[in-house]
């Protein structure tokens, strides 16, 4: 997928009176998906999955004939385990993805490890935060060519996609592993619960704001911003809008572009996070080439893809966290419902403070 505009799980939308006819037509999930692939051939199984009113992993659970040479294969067991093994298969692309951003790195899985349902895999190139609590249904797929192996929620999103990469990944070893993990059952069919739903917003006038602006500017960490959301009852974009005014800075939602434009030509090392709701991955290092293509903002670099749609951005915030290194300066995307985007950081690492030329980048914005 590396430099292919837009990318294999990439939006696309489809007019409603077009929608309705391959809706309507075929009576099985499986018939109406072939006759919607026959309508749009360039469409992707992630729009499909919508425009059909069901998941990605129902539709690929329709592909399974339960064959040896079957094109997809149902997983089970520990995925955890699984995720172990990944680094048997030395250099893979990983992807995360949300509804707006699409985020692929290639590299070796290295340095897998879980405490609980938490899992990191905290390699140079691929550098994830793992959720398992979410990863419910997995398979093995082999489409157009190619391999891979991806993991999905209970109600059938994607959470992560691991895929194989032509020449430099151990097929002998991804192919021992489908099999060690192959489930006993291999269904035609999928049952998917429904999709979680966002808590309600309390109302600003509930919300004990100096406490809040006090608690923020007192953080000892990061990480520790989440306890303090969860603490006072706070969405994410609500928590910009009431936070320490000298620390939240709503910016133009072209800011992105403008960060990623000026990194690149400065040289400068930053930090992508994009996540999904049982994943979080990043992107450490220099980004090169930045290519506009229709609603997309891309970075087309040769271990490192990202794929944004612009208009799904709603509000863009340069936020400051102090920490015991300092402050630490990010841009936040988030789209119409409050949903994380995207997170923009110059690379740093715990004990060393935030790069000053990172800081003026940003203030620039």
């Amino acid at each position: 997928m590396t430099n292919a505009i837009p990318t294999h799980d990439s939006k696309y939308t489809t007019p409603n009176s077009q929608k309705m006819s391959v809706l309507t037509a075929p009576e099985t999930l499986a018939d109406r998906w072939a006759a919607y692939q026959q309508a749009y051939p360039k469409s992707r199984i992630r729009d499909a999955a919508q425009v059909l009113g069901t998941s990605e992993a129902a539709l690929l659970a329709t592909r399974n004939t339960g064959l040896p040479d079957s094109p997809v294969v149902a997983l089970a067991g520990d995925f955890k385990e699984l995720l172990k093994q990944v680094p048997t298969l030395g250099r893979v692309l990983a992807l995360t993805r949300n509804d707006s951003v699409v985020h692929e790195r290639k590299g070796p899985y290295l340095d897998v490890s879980f405490q609980g349902p938490m899992g990191l895999v905290l390699g140079e190139d691929i550098d994830l935060r793992l959720f398992m609590m979410h990863w419910q249904h997995g398979f093995a797929v082999s489409e157009n060519g190619r391999r891979s192996l991806q993991f999905f929620a209970a109600d059938g999103e994607a959470l992560h996609k691991i895929y194989v990469l032509d020449g430099e990944t151990d097929l002998a070893a991804y192919e021992g592993l489908v099999e060690r993990f192959r489930a006993h059952d291999q269904p035609n069919s999928l049952a998917t619960g429904p999709a979680p739903q966002p808590a309600a917003e309390a109302a600003d006038d509930t919300i004990d704001v100096a406490g809040f602006q006090a608690a923020w500017r007192a953080l000892p960490d990061t990480h520790a911003f989440f306890g303090l959301l969860r603490q006072f009852g706070v969405s994410r974009t609500q928590a910009l809008r009431l936070g320490p005014p000298e620390l939240v800075r709503q910016v133009d939602n072209e800011a992105i572009e403008k960060a990623l434009r000026a990194a690149a030509e400065q040289a400068q090392a930053v930090m992508i996070f994009v996540g999904s709701r049982g994943c979080i991955q990043i992107h450490t290092g220099p980004v090169h080439k930045i290519v506009p293509t229709g609603p997309w903002l891309n970075v087309l670099d040769p271990d490192f893809n990202l794929h944004l749609k612009l208009e799904d951005v709603a509000q863009s915030w340069v936020v400051q966290k102090p920490t015991a290194d300092g402050i630490v300066t990010s841009l936040e995307l988030f789209d119409a419902q409050g949903n994380n985007l995207l997170l923009l950081f110059g690379k740093r690492k715990p004990g060393i403070p935030e790069q000053e030329s990172w800081r003026a980048l940003v203030a620039a914005l």
